[in-house]
């Protein structure tokens, strides 16, 4: 079943919600949308749980609105999605932006309708490079995303599917179907909303959202990711949350739930029954 939500500022928020059980809730990356999900909710609703995606605002079949594109609206927007949706005992899996997205939902809401968490090569708690954050990445990377994103972005993301499925590195398994998902997927979405993003995954800082999180915790990373790399986000991720568990993935690029998916998927069953 698909349906919509209408949120306080009248932008609607799409999301898929199949099947039966104890509810995963999948939070998206950048500049995707719940499809990036497809072959865990087929997996995870084939093996009894009820599984939900949204298109993040701005993304997919949600309204592409000109302002509320920033973390604190995310995260509204997501616990609209979960009144709507009458979710409680969840696990939220978030991947990329989607993690930050789900860290500052708790950070935001508290972890009354939360279970469990997952990231996955998840941005918390900082992409940005800063004094105190040296493994960062440099602001000018972000501001090429943004010129990207407001020039070309039709080839901007037909580009970036490569580092992001790490089809740049030898012996790789990407396949042309990867990356015209990628690129449909990000082409669903409305430049400004995506634009604003950009900001959102690179420049807030998530660790006092991740002190929050008081729930059992898997992060998984690759540990060839080129977007957001695992010395600055999953590893300090898994530092900050109590006694959180990490998995790291040897060779594994950002996009790892695509390249990676029967590993991935048999990890999030085993996590997500104990």
């Amino acid at each position: 079943m698909s349906n919509f939500v209408t949120v306080k500022d009248g932008a609607q928020i799409f999301y898929k919600d199949w099947g039966v059980g104890q509810p995963i809730v999948f939070s998206h990356g950048w500049p995707l949308c719940s499809d990036a999900w497809d072959a865990q909710m087929l997996f995870m609703g084939q093996h009894g749980f009820r599984v939900i995606a949204h298109d993040r605002r701005s993304h997919g079949r949600s309204s592409q609105t000109w302002s509320g594109n920033n973390m604190d609206t995310y995260a509204d927007d997501l616990e609209a999605v979960l009144e709507a949706a009458n979710v409680s005992g969840a696990i939220l899996v978030g991947h990329s932006t989607g993690g930050g997205e789900i860290t500052h939902y708790v950070g935001r809401h508290g972890t009354k309708r939360v279970a469990k968490m997952v990231l996955v090569g998840a941005v918390p708690p900082l992409m940005l490079k800063t004094k105190t954050n040296p493994n960062g990445t440099p602001l000018e990377a972000f501001d090429g995303i943004r010129a990207g994103v407001a020039g070309d972005r039709s080839q901007f993301y037909k580009d970036l599917a490569t580092p992001f499925f790490g089809a740049n590195r030898d012996g790789n398994k990407v396949t042309q179907g990867m990356r015209d998902s990628f690129w449909l997927q990000g082409m669903l979405g409305g430049v400004k909303g995506q634009y604003d993003c950009v900001r959102e995954f690179s420049e807030v800082d998530y660790t006092a959202d991740l002190k929050k999180i008081d729930k059992p915790t898997l992060v998984i990373h690759g540990d060839d990711d080129q977007i957001v790399p695992i010395d600055a986000a999953g590893k300090l991720s898994a530092s900050i949350v109590r006694n959180a568990k990490l998995k790291i993935y040897k060779g594994a690029p950002h996009g790892l739930a695509v390249t990676h998916t029967e590993q991935f998927n048999q990890d999030l069953l085993e996590f997500s029954k104990f």
